[in-house]
């Protein structure tokens, strides 16, 4: 408890913040800082630091941000106690397609390797991304399609990571180069893990321990990938076109013989085009075709085969000012096909088409900056239904539903006297049904359940309060922010207290195999699993987040304090019972100092015990955890160099995620203590 209060007293004095006022990309097409949004910027050595082998585990920890944790290789961002359809991911500011949204154990086809910025929103971004990103939105940029003239010499920079808790060996090398008004982007990465080494602990599986273990079984990877770019690039603009591709093997933790091999590519066009004379001072285009493949392997055996294709255009116009009104207006198409073949396809081939108009404007009425936007949305979602020579009919015959989302938002920021800032926002945020959420129908092995979606769900409607605090003096920096999302319809996954018969067929068939494995999962000796359905409730989530950096000493070394305080509760309003799988109330605090390029650095990580959780769902202990870290240049290798070394969990404190879902969550600590290196050279 000692290390907790000392967490609780820094974290009071002054909650961890930015540390300087960034231009945020994502989420502000007028280029402005002052949009009321809360957001969160990783970039350069910073991002180098927290760089991890999955998004969800880079991000976590930032204000307001956790993840799912399905192991070491599949873990997405949750943004406020909104994980999945709720939380927009993007490259560079593209929609990013994969499967992560339908199942825990599906990685996320974003690798932030080579990702030179990340940028979060926290809180509805659904004005310009739509109702996907009522939680928030996870930009990772890149510079694959270059924006900016080349320079004159080739630059670039390489990185070479080794060590943590997997015993990574991975790296990463991008070029970056030009001729003339022709700019030309390269990179290519790579990275092998071992199982995942963690406290000596006892795996709970099935209901029943174990033997003691210090390694998360079947949880090492290997993934590889690479992009080619190439931009015309002139005074008012550019247009470039990218291709890239990822291939990632790695082991599913909840069961020993089950592995996944996902591969993902991708063409990507894009263009902007400036200083453009009447009405229309400005357009960006943006558009993206993705082949996904997501396959399951039983032992040597093909279990269930992933396959989606989509595509998206973007179109982005920057009026010229009417008055005091400065805006951007534009249009969003996506199409992606869905099919999943084997053993788990509890859900059948569907098709979704959306098209999207939406605007966004800003006005300066004296001191206060007033943000305000809309979109609508016409989204169909459709079901092929059963195949013509299926055995076991499931999904039916062909159907569709259509929706039309609605969203609305005003915000507005209000310079106080001595660097205060007060900012407050209210929306309403309006989201189709996943394709999941709608026609799901069958065993899913990674939640050990029958998931039954409901063909007759409405959207998902919220509304979003929040109001914020912040204040910079010099090196000082300090935020506040209350928020409240309220849905008068919350797509949940609940359980229905039946018990589905599962069969006792035969081992030897792929099908017979995974029912059995989801037997074994559940611990249902007798053949049969849970019934969990989709269904439309009532739900609050409401929160708090504390976010600063104060500095002691400045000259001739810097020396800051910094710390920060997040809090989520949530509760379904229908059930009377709290949300699944919500993060605790966080306490992070530390010391960061620096005498020129040098850096080091002593944090502590505290989350408390959380016990708000619903009937099917069990506690997760509180845990402590202490970090090391320092870096700085070396020049003995080369100019630009830098290196950095880690040494997390100094205790080998044994800590598990809130956010995993029950029935893994005993098999999956969090790292324990791990010794992390690297090299980047940066040229």
């Amino acid at each position: 408890m000692r290390l907790s209060a000392l967490a609780l007293a820094l974290a009071a004095a002054c909650a961890q913040a930015q540390q300087t006022p960034t231009v945020v990309i994502t989420g502000n097409p007028l280029g402005r800082s002052n949009l009321a949004q809360p957001a969160s910027v990783l970039s350069g050595d910073g991002l180098v630091l927290r760089r991890g082998s999955t998004l969800g585990e880079t991000l976590d920890g930032l204000p307001g941000v956790g993840s799912t944790y399905f192991g070491p290789n599949a873990s997405r961002p949750v943004i406020r106690g909104l994980d999945g359809d709720r939380v927009r991911l993007l490259d560079n500011g593209g929609v990013s397609s994969d499967a992560s949204n339908l199942s825990f154990d599906h990685a996320v086809g974003t690798d932030p390797l080579v990702a030179e910025r990340l940028e979060v929103l926290r809180g509805p971004a659904a004005l310009l991304y739509g109702g996907n990103a009522t939680g928030g939105v996870v930009n990772s940029i890149d510079n694959r399609i270059p924006r900016a003239a080349p320079a004159s010499a080739l630059g670039g920079r390489a990185e070479l990571r080794l060590g943590g808790a997997a015993s990574e060996r991975g790296g990463g090398l991008v070029l970056d180069g030009g001729v003339g008004a022709l700019a030309w982007h390269a990179d290519a990465y790579g990275r092998n893990t071992d199982d995942l080494r963690v406290p000596r602990h006892v795996p709970v599986a099935e209901g029943e321990a174990l033997a003691p273990a210090e390694r998360v079984r079947n949880s090492a990877s290997r993934s590889h990938g690479g992009a080619l770019g190439a931009s015309w690039v002139g005074s008012q603009g550019y247009l470039g076109l990218s291709v890239d591709t990822l291939r990632n093997r790695y082991g599913v933790t909840s069961e020993e013989e089950v592995t996944i091999r996902m591969e993902r590519d991708r063409v990507t066009l894009a263009g902007e085009l400036r200083g453009l004379g009447g009405f229309i001072r400005q357009g960006t285009l943006r558009a993206s075709h993705t082949d996904y493949q997501h396959i399951e392997f039983e032992g040597s055996e093909v279990g269930t085969t992933f396959k989606s294709k989509g595509d998206e255009v973007r179109a982005e116009f920057r009026h010229a000012p009417l008055g005091g009104l400065e805006g951007v207006f534009g249009v969003q198409v996506e199409r992606l096909d869905f099919s999943a073949l084997g053993a788990e396809a509890f859900v059948p081939s569907t098709r979704t088409r959306s098209q999207a108009l939406f605007v966004l404007e800003q006005f300066q009425a004296g001191p206060v900056a007033l943000t305000a936007g809309a979109r609508i949305e016409r989204v169909r979602v459709a079901s092929l239904g059963d195949a013509p020579d299926t055995e076991e009919a499931r999904f039916g015959s062909a159907s569709e539903r259509r929706f039309t989302p609605k969203n609305a938002s005003l915000a507005a920021s209000l310079p106080l006297a001595s660097g205060w800032q007060l900012h407050a926002s209210a929306g309403h945020t309006e989201r189709a049904p996943a394709y999941y959420e709608l026609y799901a129908n069958g065993l899913h092995i990674a939640t050990a359940a029958y998931e039954r979606g409901d063909p007759t769900l409405p959207t998902e409607r919220s509304r979003h309060l929040e109001a914020g605090l912040a204040w910079k003096q010099d090196a000082h920096v300090f935020s506040v922010n209350l928020f409240q999302t309220r849905f008068s319809r919350y797509i949940a996954l609940d359980a229905t207290g039946r018990s589905i018969d599962i069969g006792e067929e035969e081992e030897a068939t792929p099908e017979g195999t995974a029912r059995a494995l989801v037997a074994r999962i559940a611990g249902a000796a007798s053949g049969s699993v849970p019934e969990y359905a989709f269904s439309a409730v009532g739900a609050r989530l409401r929160g708090l987040e504390i976010d600063g950096r104060l500095r002691l000493v400045d000259r001739p070394w810097r020396l800051d304090l910094v710390g920060g305080i997040d809090l989520v509760r949530g509760d379904n309003l229908s059930t009377g019972e709290p949300l699944p799988r919500l993060a605790p109330l966080r306490l992070r605090a530390g010391l960061e100092a620096a005498l020129g390029h040098l850096r080091a650095g002593i944090s502590v990580r505290h989350a408390a015990r959380q016990g708000r959780v619903p009937a099917v769902d069990r506690p997760t202990a509180s845990s402590t955890q202490l970090d090391l870290s320092a870096g700085g240049p070396l020049a003995v290798l080369a100019q630009g160099a830098y290196w950095y070394v880690k040494l997390n969990n100094v205790t080998d404190e044994l800590a598990y995620n809130a956010g995993t879902i029950e029935t893994l969550r005993g098999l999956v600590p969090q790292p324990g203590r791990a010794l992390a290196a690297g090299v980047q050279m940066r040229f």
